[in-house]
């Protein structure tokens, strides 16, 4: 028998101060079995982080469906608007998703970022609709420690940085930006 993704509700308010939005989202994300607490997280943080652009971002099957990223936004007619993928993806993906998207961030995290994105970085430099964001190692270790079945998470975003905070405590997380959308970093 195949294991089920595990379901988890969450309250999240933002407060995006660096472009001006403050809405709050009662959001459902179905966990795959194989998916860890931290890839979890940081999903709902993009979320958070890109929102504000279109509310019609949505969590999609992700590591149930390779055709799809993290996140995604669909316009009426279904054609892709923003698509946002989390961790390392390799440079194939990247390229397909430019092709398919307006719009690709990526929010890389784990301790092999660096090493990740210097053997992408010169391979997707023809994709101008790409942006490369990266988070902290430890600091999304110590997102992870926050997730919890049903959840009310405060994110207020300032000046790059991100604080998240709940009732099992805290973390504030630097979101570096590694690539602008229209050219290589």
């Amino acid at each position: 028998m195949a294991l089920r993704a595990t379901i988890y509700k969450a309250e999240l308010n933002v407060a995006d101060n660096d472009r001006g939005y403050y809405g709050s989202h009662a959001v459902t994300v179905a966990r795959h079995p194989s998916e860890t607490d931290e890839r979890l997280m940081v999903r709902l943080l993009a979320y958070a982080l890109w929102v504000q652009a279109d509310e019609r971002l949505v969590f999609t099957r992700g590591l149930s469906d390779a055709d799809e990223p993290a996140l995604w936004n669909l316009d009426l007619t279904g054609a892709v608007q923003q698509w946002v993928e989390i961790g390392l993806p390799d440079e194939r993906r990247l390229l397909k998703a430019c092709g398919r998207a307006d719009q690709v961030m990526v929010l890389a995290y784990g301790r092999g970022v660096d090493v990740w994105w210097a053997g992408v970085q010169h391979k997707v430099a023809r994709a101008n609709n790409l942006q490369v964001f990266s988070l902290d190692a430890e600091a999304t270790k110590t997102l992870a420690a926050l997730a919890d079945r049903n959840m009310s998470l405060s994110i207020n975003i300032t000046d790059g940085s991100a604080w998240v905070s709940c009732e099992r405590g805290d973390v504030s997380l630097d979101v570096y930006r590694l690539r602008e959308a229209g050219r290589a970093s």
